[in-house]
């Protein structure tokens, strides 16, 4: 007699019911007001990054004219025959501009990502718990 081997029931992932709409989700389309608490809170997170980019922004290359203002003695300054000032506001701006962008979409699509697992009720990104 050949032992036949023992039969295996493989399965995937639980799968979502058909219609099934995550809570966060519903009370968003309904308009509700615990929809509109999420609405705002990711708006107010977008804001908020978009202020902080737009202040190292201007921070950085805006506060260059005020600077080259301030210290007349830097329009001086030469590197490879080219005035500094040209170097830093015609040249050097755009890889910032480029650099500052990047960031920004980085963080925008996280703040994103967050908002979609909160809204579909995801556990936070932690580990196991014990």
């Amino acid at each position: 007699m050949s032992e036949h081997p023992q039969r295996v029931r493989v399965t995937g992932p639980p799968r979502r019911r058909r219609g099934a709409v995550p809570t966060g989700t519903r009370e968003i389309d309904a308009g509700s007001a615990l929809g509109a608490v999420y609405m705002r809170s990711l708006l107010r997170e977008q804001l908020r990054l978009a202020g902080v980019i737009l202040a190292v922004l201007a921070l950085t290359v805006g506060a260059l004219p005020l600077l080259f203002h301030v210290a007349p003695s830097l329009t001086q300054v030469r590197l490879a025959g080219v005035p500094l000032s040209w170097l830093l506001l015609g040249v050097l701006v755009y890889p910032w501009l480029l650099v500052l962008g990047w960031a920004f979409v980085r963080r925008a699509e996280d703040n994103e990502r967050d908002f979609a697992e909160l809204v579909a009720g995801r556990e936070e990104r932690q580990g196991p718990s014990a």
